[in-house]
């Protein structure tokens, strides 16, 4: 299996209460400075916090709006594949159920932020149209900029 061939074995649906433990292992695993459990917490029933699913959670993405000058966005917060199932196309899935998601609430423009080194998951966001807007310098706490890309209808 390459990376472009998505897994038809997997499930991407709604995370649950029940899957945040698992949510919190990939996000610890996958990220220098990770998320606090309580942050996932806070967006349980968020329309774009999903899982991936076969036998076990692999991976999560979490997207949500925000109004910027008086239009809402998408933003996609994270996403994170367990290191053992990345390079399956299981975030390409999880990006693209997320976009679903925010455009059925009526949002087409997304943005996200992501670190001027991850140059693989820029390479995912520029696969689905979002383009680099602008750099935030020491935007992460260990001081890394992070680049805003932009994604528009």
């Amino acid at each position: 299996m390459t990376a472009a061939e998505p897994r038809t074995d997997l499930e991407i649906r709604a995370v649950t209460r029940a899957d945040l433990l698992e949510v919190f292992r990939i996000e610890r695993r996958s990220f220098d400075q990770p998320w606090p459990y309580a942050a996932f917490e806070r967006f349980l029933g968020s329309t774009g916090f999903l899982v991936a699913e076969d036998d076990a959670v692999v991976g999560y993405v979490v997207a949500d709006t925000v109004d910027r000058d008086g239009a809402r966005i998408g933003h996609i917060k994270d996403l994170a594949v367990a290191p053992s199932r990345r390079r399956e196309g299981i975030g390409r899935q999880l990006l693209s159920e997320a976009i679903v998601a925010l455009a059925t609430v009526g949002v087409a423009r997304a943005r996200l932020e992501v670190r001027a080194s991850n140059r693989a998951a820029q390479s995912l966001y520029e696969a689905f149209g979002f383009e680099s807007h602008h750099v935030r310098p020491g935007y992460y706490d260990d001081g890394e900029d992070a680049y805003v890309m932009v994604r528009k209808p």
